[in-house]
């Protein structure tokens, strides 16, 4: 085999385990029930690590690999750059609110890490990627391989109507990264940051999640992604839906995915 058949030879091997990984998810059919009785589109994947061998499903697994902005679901990672960076230095910092009135009320108040995570604060985060900038922003999103790695189009909005992409699928991977705490950071940044995702908990489960909601660009599109940890294991979900009604639909994002969950006893149900 000559040097120029070899090179291509290994470059076949990088990319089928790609393409393999793309075709890994199961599709669910019943899923689509849960998007039909909201009336939107979407698509959601779930790795389920319960069992020793895990399952991968997916509903509209094909449009799970189309990316989207990631809007505020970037504050999970923007987090960890901002902490790496020294632009954040833990939970008890605050940013102080300047008096600037936000249509949602809880933005016109101080914040920290975890009030602005649970608030969804983008004023924060928009003074955080400045204080970052473009150049160590596209490092870092390189660094965890972070959909397209993408900052241009205004370093305090490249996640919002920017240039930055991500899939469904990649949402997964990276949040499972972070997880165990693979992720290039420092462990108890990456533990920091996962303790303010925290969204609710039971005797045996906690769930660890971010919303997210493409405004600006058309169409919207709304994001829930995080996991659900179990004794047995945890059970990752990324979830994107067309919001053709706005903020009339927000509250589809949780309300599919929670159904979804529910369904495969990864989070209890009323029922």
């Amino acid at each position: 085999m000559n040097r120029n058949s070899l090179i291509a030879f290994v470059a076949l091997l990088a990319f089928v385990p790609a393409m393999a990984s793309a075709d890994t998810w199961q599709e669910r059919p019943e899923w689509a029930q849960y998007f039909m009785k909201a009336g939107v589109v979407g698509t959601i994947v779930v790795v389920d690590e319960r069992t020793s061998e895990g399952s991968h499903w997916a509903h509209a697994a094909e449009r799970a690999r189309t990316q989207y902005l990631p809007a505020s679901t970037f504050k999970i990672p923007h987090a960890l750059f901002a902490l790496d960076a020294g632009v954040v230095r833990d939970e008890f910092q605050v940013f102080r609110w300047d008096g600037t009135r936000h249509d949602i009320e809880s933005w016109n108040r101080d914040q920290d890490l975890r009030s602005s995570m649970r608030n969804s604060t983008v004023w924060v985060y928009q003074q955080l990627a400045r204080a970052i900038g473009e150049q160590q922003e596209r490092r870092y999103l390189q660094s965890v391989d972070y959909g397209n790695a993408d900052p241009s189009g205004g370093i305090d909005r490249f996640w919002l109507d920017g240039n930055l992409r991500i899939s469904a699928e990649e949402q997964v991977s990276f949040l499972r990264r972070l997880h165990r705490n693979e992720l290039p950071f420092r462990v108890e940044h990456q533990r920091l940051v996962k303790d303010v995702m925290i969204v609710e908990a039971g005797r045996e489960w906690i769930l660890r999640a971010k919303t997210g909601w493409q405004a600006r660009v058309q169409p919207q599109v709304g994001w829930w992604v995080g996991w659900v940890e179990w004794p047995q294991g945890p059970v990752f979900f990324a979830l994107n839906i067309d919001m053709p009604n706005g903020a009339k639909d927000l509250a589809k994002r949780e309300g599919i995915a929670r159904e979804v969950l529910g369904s495969i006893g990864a989070l209890p149900t009323d029922e």
